[in-house]
């Protein structure tokens, strides 16, 4: 078949652009009505089709997904190739070290190392860095930018040479917004032109993206999702994204939001819907008449939290409003040719049919309530009335105040803590420490708000909820409402489009009256950048054990994440951000109590400050404007100052600095051979360490602060690294030698081995001596002992931190067990080389009896196949031997090709060779 016989002409302007056409394959393949596909399943036929070489894609391939079935009962795995790559510099900053870690393997080997370079675009944006050290002044944002540069300049210069020594990779500089902000307002194509092709070629816009939160771009049409840096990087080298054909959800939103809701409290509902859903690992869909009454930056708050309710895709198809917001977003040709090219492609939804889904979940928009989620986990919504009641909960009772958080619902059931009936349940008293800062006297005690963050592309996206937030502050000064002294306030939006439009409006200047002066232009506080409490708060929070909070408009607020001193984080509209700074405190009714007293000792309550919805739309209307657009995006790549001072010159391969503590030559290609050894059945491993559910990969591997007594932070010290020039485990990604000692690192983590203490600790065997996990897997390592993990369910979920998959296997982890894995984390662990495992259904560590002690040999591993079941025997330490079977989720034969060769990159590394020599 030719596929130059689906090629259609049309006409955009005074332009003839060549599509090919996915609806002639009806009368040329005899497939069924592709008109009836979801528009995302539509995309992936029209990239088979461009794609169709018979060599990687083949026929069978393009009838696989263009016969796409609601549901597959064994995996159909498609060669997807996205057109361009996403990163940020956290995760960017790995990924350019394992670019030119194999320039230096191929050159090691005799071949020509400027053959590693990426093949589809590459465009990363320092977004991860900047930490909120200054606040509350204007001066802030530049001694924050100082502060950047200061630590991270060796992490910078490296990207730099990157930019200069490889093709087809720009950098967005530090300061100049967020890359999932960065990509809607500005990057985002929604369909490509292709003006190398002999005709003026268009096609969809599709990604992948380093960073979790990549779907964001969904809100505009665009397919795209995040996925590690190694799966990035055998994108960015050519290599297909292997995928199996996906289940799409459908969900109908209909009816409209009742008036002071917003598309932040929309996102939590639909988080906390998904999440009972069981949508991980699916597409997920919307359409129906509610989606007309979502602006174009509302669908992008829901597409953003993607990952929060497990999904692949939060996916909304182009219509006239995606149209409009190009157009107001300085991108009128490519509104042009998007409108052109999707009606041509049956891709604009004009509501006129229903595409056939999976399974349709219908959400009314007028039954969401205005709400918040915490004290850990984004699908853990509260209605804003129930806050105060839901913070005693949290508290608990004096018998069961140290329970784990997922434990208290346990407690409640078992003792009656909730109504405080038990008669050993007594509830806790909110304490209260008198503290002086600057002479000042404060009151700190449960339950105060110590961190309010305007933060994150999530919401600082949508200029509703953000001028809403300005006008909030505006209610509240004319009031005379000041923030206690004791809130951390700050704005770090994702775009510099944001203090345009709040300086037109004239709302800037209220935001900075109480505190909320610009930090910076990054992620900050939502990947937990937050920066230091004051000394003496920090130091009360530990004296007394006190539970404090954040308030932040971000998407996460795992534990520890937000800052390790605050066990509470809970995620609000910008709009409530700031009223919850002005009550100080999140154990308070808003709907029923005072925010706070004027200096007339008269109460305020939140209705006397919050604005209309006619208010915040008029405003939107006059001030977000195209002309800001154009300012901040015609100049996003020259960078400021700072950026331009740095001296880099191009080369073939990078100048490794051996005495950086930064950036190290990792040790993935040591010993490296150009033909593999097949892995063997795995004898006698030892337990690492022993998890429950929901283990994050922050869990696995922190992004924050590195504490002084841990292994990274005394290999630091040991390197002449002063504590107060650690930086943060995130900043140190390209370090191999901290991001080991790193993992499972997270202060909170809590190993079963250890019985209750929480932080990163094991037992190491046959001794039982306890040890820090990292010295126990060296300790391991010397033995030649390998290494297996125990978890639940829902492992790995989170962040798409490939250092999570990274540093588990260079601690000499050969599998997890586990009852189930979040999407791109076992992804990760195939990248690396790592076996995931999942229990048969209904079997754990816990209903099989184990602690860890054991001992573990995995039989079936050679001769792998997709899905294979294996044998696993666990022999206790008084003999007794413990059998089950387990299934590989190794899905697909390229993830079986993959893990025979311990990871992508050894398996591209072979394959160019390969071609090199044959060459």
């Amino acid at each position: 078949m030719e596929k130059n016989q689906f090629q259609k002409t049309i006409e955009v302007g005074k332009k003839k652009i060549t599509i090919y056409d996915i609806n002639r394959l009806k009368d040329v393949m005899g497939v069924p009505d592709i008109g009836r596909l979801p528009f995302s399943i539509k995309i992936l036929v029209e990239n088979l089709l461009r794609k169709l070489d018979g060599r990687i894609v083949t026929e069978k391939d393009l009838l696989n997904i263009a016969t796409w079935k609601k549901q597959y009962k064994t995996p159909v795995e498609i060669p997807y190739h996205p057109a361009r790559v996403l990163m940020q510099d956290f995760t960017g900053v790995p990924a350019v070290v394992d670019l030119a870690a194999m320039r230096d393997a191929v050159k090691a080997l005799g071949g020509d190392p400027a053959r590693i370079n990426p093949l589809a675009p590459v465009e990363l944006v320092v977004d991860h860095s900047v930490q909120v050290d200054y606040y509350g002044t204007g001066s802030a944002i530049t001694k924050n930018v100082a502060k950047e540069y200061e630590r991270n300049q060796e992490r910078y210069s490296l990207l730099k040479w990157a930019q200069k020594s490889f093709k087809n990779f720009n950098v967005v500089p530090p300061n100049s917004g967020i890359c999932h902000q960065v990509n809607l307002e500005h990057l985002g194509r929604v369909f490509i032109m292709d003006t190398e092709a002999q005709d003026l070629l268009a096609y969809p816009d599709t990604l992948v993206g380093t960073d979790s939160h990549t779907p964001m771009i969904n809100g505009i049409g665009v397919m795209g999702w995040g996925v590690g840096g190694i799966e990035a990087e055998a994108v960015m080298l050519g290599q297909p994204y292997y995928m199996s054909v996906p289940e799409v959800i459908g969900v109908r939103l209909i009816g409209n939001l009742k008036k002071g809701v917003t598309a932040t409290d929309l996102v939590l509902t639909i988080t906390e819907i998904l999440r009972n859903e069981k949508v991980v690992e699916k597409f997920v869909e919307y359409f129906g008449p509610g989606m007309k009454h979502l602006s174009v930056t509302d669908r992008a708050t829901i597409a953003n939290m993607t990952p929060e309710y497990g999904a692949t895709l939060g996916f909304f198809p182009i219509d006239e409003k995606t149209i409009e917001y190009l157009e107001l977003t300085n991108r009128a040709e490519q509104a042009a040719v998007a409108e052109a090219c999707a009606r041509a492609l049956g891709l604009f939804c004009t509501q006129d049919s229903e595409p056939v889904y999976t399974k349709v979940v219908e959400i009314d928009l007028s039954r969401v309530e205005p709400c918040l989620a915490g004290p850990a986990r984004p699908q853990d919504r509260i209605p804003l009335g129930d806050l105060k009641s839901g913070f005693a909960q949290v508290l608990g009772c004096e018998y069961h105040r140290d329970a784990e958080p997922e434990n208290l619902s346990k407690f409640i059931d078992e003792s009656g803590c909730e109504t405080r009936r038990a008669p050993k349940c007594v509830p806790v008293s909110k304490r209260q420490i008198d503290l002086e800062i600057n002479e000042r006297p404060l009151k700190l005690g449960d339950g105060c708000v110590v961190i309010a963050a305007i933060t994150s592309c999530t919401n600082t996206s949508n200029p509703s909820v953000m001028l809403g937030a300005g006008l909030i502050a505006k209610a509240a000064v004319e009031k005379g409402l000041k923030i206690p002294s004791y809130v951390k306030t700050s704005l770090a939006p994702g775009s510099k489009v944001v203090v345009d439009y709040l300086e037109d409006a004239g709302l800037l200047p209220y935001l900075e009256a109480l505190g909320f002066h610009v930090a910076g232009f990054g992620c900050t506080t939502c990947i937990g950048n937050s920066g230091p409490l004051h000394p003496e708060i920090e130091k009360a929070i530990a004296d007394n054990d006190l539970n404090v909070v954040s308030v932040l408009s971000g998407n996460r607020n795992f534990e520890a994440r937000i800052h390790q001193s605050v066990k509470g984080n809970y995620l609000a509209s910008p709009m409530l951000v700031v009223a919850f700074a002005i009550a100080g405190r999140i154990d308070i009714n808003v709907n029923t109590e005072p925010v706070g007293f004027d200096p007339n000792n008269e109460p305020v309550y939140l209705e006397d400050i919050w604005p209309s919805d006619d208010q915040i739309r008029k405003l939107v209307q006059k001030h977000v404007k195209q002309a800001f657009f154009r300012k901040e995006y015609d100049k996003i790549f020259a960078g400021d100052q700072f950026w331009q001072d740095l001296d880099v010159t191009k080369s073939t391969t990078f100048t490794w600095n051996d005495q950086s503590t930064y950036i190290k030559n990792p040790p993935y290609f040591e010993n490296f051979k150009k033909e593999t050894d097949k892995p063997e059945d795995i004898s006698e491993a030892n337990a690492l360490v022993l998890l429950g559910d929901s283990v994050t990969t922050d869990h696995i591997s922190p992004a924050g602060a590195i504490p002084e007594e841990y292994p990274a932070g005394q290999y630091l010290i040991h390197n002449q690294v002063k504590p107060e020039e650690f930086n943060s485990y995130g900043a140190r990604r390209g370090n191999h030698e901290v991001m080991m000692r790193g993992t499972f690192g997270n202060i909170r983590i809590k190993n079963q081995m250890a019985g209750v203490r929480e932080g990163s600790f094991t037992l190491k065997f046959p001794s039982g001596q306890e040890k820090f996990i990292y010295d126990a897997a060296m300790a391991y390592q010397k033995e030649n002992k390998p290494l297996v993990i125990l978890g639940g369910k829902e492992y790995g979920t989170g962040s798409s931190r490939d250092w999570a998959a990274k540093g588990t296997a260079l601690l000499g982890v050969k599998a997890i067990i586990a009852e189930s894995y979040e999407r791109i984390h076992r992804s990760n662990l195939v990248g690396m080389g790592v076996l995931p495992l999942v229990f048969e259904n209904g079997e754990s560590w816990r209903s099989l009896g184990l602690d860890g002690s054991e001992t573990f040999s995995i039989k079936g591993i050679a001769n792998m196949t997709p899905r294979k079941t294996l044998e696993v025997t666990a022999r206790k330490t008084n003999g007794i031997q413990v059998q089950f079977l387990v299934t590989a989720r190794l899905d697909t034969v390229v993830d079986v090709e993959y893990f025979e060769n311990n990871g992508i990159l050894p398996c591209i590394l072979r394959k160019l060779l390969k071609m090199e020599s044959q060459a």
